[in-house]
Parts: C-alpha cells; sequence; structure tokens
C-alpha cells in the first residue's frame, strides 16, 4: 500500500503495483456530493474534464460506477472496489445526513410512535416492521439488506 499526495492536504491509497503508472501525475481532493474522491483534470478535443482515480485504477467501462466497499472514497486498493451498476453502489451507501436514527433504513413514525424499518427493492420501498428501539429496527434492516442486496448490504454498527 503506497500513499499518493492529493491537495488540501489529503492523500489516496493505493495498491504498490498501481504507485508507479499512478503517482506520475498531479491528483487533487474533490468532493462529489457527499464523498471525497482523488481526481486530476484531463484534456480531450479541446475540453476539459476531471477523471477521477478510481475509475482509471478499475477500467471502468462507461455505464458502471465504483463502488468502494468501505465507504471512503479514498482508499483505491483494488480489494476494496468493484465496478458495479449504479443500483449496487446505492445499496452500500450509509445513513443519509438528515436520518435520525443514525441507521440506515430506521426512521421514527409519528402515526404509529414507534421506529420503522424499511428497504429499498428495485425502487420501491418495503416496509419491515414497527419496533419499540430504533436499534431493533436497525438489526431488521441488516437482516433485509443481506437477504435483497447479497454482496452489497450495508449493515449497521448496532449500539455505536
Amino acid at each position: 500500500m503506497k500513499e499518493i499526495k492529493l491537495t488540501q492536504g489529503k492523500v489516496a491509497i493505493v495498491d504498490d503495483g498501481d504507485f508507479e503508472a499512478i503517482n506520475q501525475f498531479k491528483w487533487y481532493a474533490c468532493k462529489r456530493k457527499n464523498t471525497f474522491y482523488a481526481a486530476r483534470d484531463v484534456w480531450n478535443g479541446g475540453k476539459r474534464y476531471s477523471l477521477l482515480l478510481h475509475r482509471e485504477i478499475m477500467k471502468t467501462p462507461d455505464g458502471l460506477e465504483v463502488d468502494h466497499k468501505d465507504g471512503n472514497g479514498y482508499n483505491c486498493q483494488k480489494y476494496n472496489m468493484r465496478n458495479c451498476a449504479h443500483g449496487q453502489n446505492q445499496m452500500n451507501r450509509g445513513p443519509q445526513r438528515n436520518n435520525t436514527s443514525g441507521y440506515k433504513g430506521v426512521s421514527w413514525s409519528t402515526v404509529c410512535g414507534k421506529w420503522v424499518a424499511y428497504i429499498q427493492i428495485n425502487g420501491k420501498s418495503k416496509n419491515l416492521g414497527y419496533h419499540d428501539l430504533a436499534e431493533d429496527a436497525a438489526v431488521k434492516y441488516n437482516e433485509a439488506a443481506i437477504k435483497y442486496h447479497g454482496k452489497f448490504a450495508y449493515s449497521n454498527i448496532i449500539g455505536a
């Protein structure tokens, strides 16, 4: 494992075998939505665009995305990345920032006065039941995530 220096005092981590080819370019830290990544500018046909480090390492085809298994966009080691469809990448996302329970797939139901567990399957929300404790709802979400999302499942850390 080797570090690639980025702007803003940040570093990206790459495999030793990728270091030489990657380190010959100047990389910068960039934010895309809620995650930081390493990128560099490239020119094509007189136009500048950003090339993301993880896409270069994984040789990601157009139409696919790169999923960072640990959610860290700077961890560009091959064991931590996989090419995937957009929907698969979304399965591995953590809880949204405005989440009130602290767990993915768990929210407070004002109608029932309990925590409700739910999961997205093919763009549709499936209710997994109501619970007195957010932790119990998070356990239900984790079980469903493994069942429906398989290797792309995001699992909540209970009691964190």
